[in-house]
């Protein structure tokens, strides 16, 4: 595990010792606007690491909004840890043992005087190679709100970096500042020293007359300097970070980041993968009241269940590490094709066009969360026309064939799988494949926990079983909970367990058996 960022900002690193070769995953939570959960999630996903028996740093990095020791009962440092003074032992000496085995906590000076070590311009690297020296399995850091340039750098040098949001507008205008400014930064600590370049993207940016997208940039420099373009577009294809939306209500809500996840990539050029959502629920409230971690306080929670799938899909991703490829794709022209627009394959069928339609419309609405900030005047009109235009077109056979024609006299057809791929959800579901192979057997006692795991392990959403079964949606997170109060008469949860171990290619007789025998059990228990 390298120490460093491959960009090699960090010029004044110092070789540790071995017992001291530092983090082997590096995981950061950042976002732009305060308040929207990062802390949350920045401690709950420790705490689920160290629950996993793994060594577990945590550390609150919001050098002017520390709150991290408060969850866990302990006192705010009284001073920063000088790197200067003590480079490897200040801040192991610094770590404070919590509640939870296995995790240590490093805590901010709350009330120093003195200007936070890592906000000195001069000796921010130092600080940030240092931390990374610390002995552990994970390093979770809390990078605190905002595109300030500490936040940055260690969501640049994370191996998993978490941007956190809440369904409203103003935390997804500064989520999407967030990805602008990491790129932008990126952008100009691989040009280096190199002061020609640095002039000329300098000129460029003068004319954006703003933090730009990492196409509209590129676009802009390749109508003078193709190869300057082509290394920023490079840049820009090396980040990858990922996504949770905290606090969702609604349906549109837990689609949120899969529709962020799809605009970033059409209108940035970035790879950005949503790692799940965490429901709105009084029980994260009243942990924070109570100053303990949720998944302590509250572990059978909704909320605690959906930080744990998120930890998850970290642990899946930290142990897989799915790469993107080592060349960079091609910079998209200027339009999309009406394929690209609603996001299909050349081969989808007319089923397949309304559904994709349907689901573009409501994204691209006037009032649309998601879009918050994302277009100026005039722009947002002309998606919604290209995407009218691209369902017309595409449902109408003989204009369908003459397009296709004129647009892709030569190239073979890209199937779906390539313009969606989220590789954190393949790494998930192939370490819950491993591990169910193991579990599952002749003698298996199938639990609603069991059945969700199968379900995940192969990608499938309830939305999708309740299609194709017509079986309620309601019906069918109530077998996953074993909410027996929300199941219908047991002949008719009966068919329901059966139709769902078809679905799954489960043995169905002894699915709907053990099930309901478990769940008699826990009925007379209680």
């Amino acid at each position: 595990m390298e120490h460093l960022d491959p960009d090699g900002w960090d010029d004044d690193y110092v070789e540790a010792p071995d017992e001291l070769r530092g983090a082997r995953h590096l995981v950061v939570v950042g976002g732009g606007r305060g308040g929207v959960g990062k802390s949350l999630l920045a401690q709950n996903l420790a705490v689920y690491f160290a629950q996993l028996g793994k060594r577990v740093v945590l550390v609150d990095a919001d050098a002017t909004g520390a709150n991290l020791h408060a969850q866990f009962g302990v006192r705010a440092a009284a001073r920063d840890p000088n790197v200067d003074e003590d480079p490897h032992g200040s801040f192991e000496n610094a770590l404070v043992e919590t509640l939870v085995p296995g995790l240590w906590l490093l805590p901010a000076a709350h009330d120093s005087i003195k200007v936070p070590f890592a906000l000195r311009a001069a000796r921010k690297a130092r600080w940030l190679s240092r931390l990374r020296a610390l002995p552990c399995d994970y390093l979770v850091v809390d990078a605190g709100p905002g595109h300030g340039p500490l936040a940055l750098d260690l969501l640049l040098a994370a191996d998993v970096p978490i941007c956190v949001t809440v369904p409203e507008p103003p935390a997804v205008e500064t989520t999407y500042r967030v990805f602008r400014a990491a790129f932008l930064r990126k952008v100009r600590r691989s040009l280096g020293r190199d002061r020609f370049k640095l002039g000329l993207l300098d000129r460029y940016l003068e004319e954006e007359g703003r933090i730009p997208t990492p196409l509209s940039l590129c676009r802009t420099i390749a109508k003078s300097d193709k190869n300057l373009a082509e290394l920023v577009w490079a840049e820009a294809c090396r980040i990858h970070m990922y996504l949770v939306v905290n606090q969702t209500r609604v349906r549109s809500d837990t689609e949120l980041g899969s529709w962020m996840q799809e605009l970033t990539r059409k209108h940035f050029g970035l790879h950005v993968e949503e790692l799940g959502h965490v429901e709105h629920d009084d029980t994260a409230w009243l942990a924070v009241r109570r100053g303990r971690p949720l998944l302590v306080d509250s572990p059978a929670s909704k909320a605690a269940r959906n930080v744990e799938r998120v930890a998850r899909r970290v642990v899946a991703v930290t142990a897989v590490r799915p790469t993107l490829g080592q060349a960079p794709p091609p910079l998209p022209g200027d339009a999309p094709t009406l394929y690209e627009a609603l996001g299909l394959s050349r081969s989808a069928i007319d089923e397949e066009i309304r559904r994709a339609y349907k689901r573009q419309k409501e994204i691209y609405q006037d009032d649309s969360v998601a879009i918050a900030s994302l277009f100026l005047e005039g722009e947002l009109r002309r998606e919604q026309s290209r995407l009218d235009e691209s369902y017309d077109t595409l449902l109408d056979p003989v204009r369908r064939r003459a397009y296709d024609l004129s647009t892709f006299p030569d190239e073979e057809n890209r199937s779906l799988s390539e313009i969606s791929v989220r590789p954190a959800l393949a790494a998930e579901q192939l370490l819950l494949q491993k591990e169910l192979e193991r579990e599952i057997g002749p003698d298996t006692e199938f639990s609603g926990e069991l059945l969700r795991r199968i379900r995940e392990s192969r990608g499938i959403e309830l939305t999708e079983i309740a299609q194709i079964t017509k079986i309620g949606r309601a019906h069918l997170l109530a077998i996953e909970e074993e909410n027996e109060k929300a199941l219908p008469a047991t002949v008719y949860a009966r068919g329901f367990l059966v139709e769902l171990a078809k679905f799954l290619r489960l043995d169905p007789m002894r699915v709907q058996k053990t099930y309901l025998r478990r769940l008699a059990r826990k009925m007379d228990d209680g």
